[in-house]
């Protein structure tokens, strides 16, 4: 697979995710969150350029896709993900209530997506 395709296969289980999830199937929102979660660790065995490809995510349509693929980027890209977690940590819902989650974990130092190493 491209990076590009990496990219694609990450996003679309994260919006495959949110709406099992939407469902009440926690089944299948996993099994699709062990696939982007695959397609991540995929585009970090290319080190700084999968990271890089990933980006282009946090400028996505969809909340979901953007704050995950943030999520995903706080160490590589920290100003760039911190403003797209803290703007929809603002708002009201199970994103909202997500994205403060990761920011407090990465204000604590327990952040541990894309490790260092």
């Amino acid at each position: 697979m491209t990076l590009d395709q990496l990219v694609e296969e990450f996003a679309t289980n994260v919006t495959a995710q949110t709406e099992a999830i939407f469902r009440g199937d926690a089944r299948t929102g996993n099994k699709h969150a062990d696939r982007y979660m695959a397609a991540f660790e995929k585009l970090r065995a290319h080190g700084d350029e999968g990271r890089e490809a990933l980006c282009v995510l946090l400028k996505h349509p969809s909340v979901d896709v953007r704050t995950m693929a943030a999520a995903f980027l706080l160490r590589y890209r920290t100003a760039e993900a911190k403003a797209v977690l803290e703007e929809a940590a603002r708002g009201k819902g199970l994103v909202a209530f997500e994205c403060q989650y990761t920011l407090k974990g990465w204000e604590e130092g327990t952040w541990a997506l894309d490790p260092d190493s």
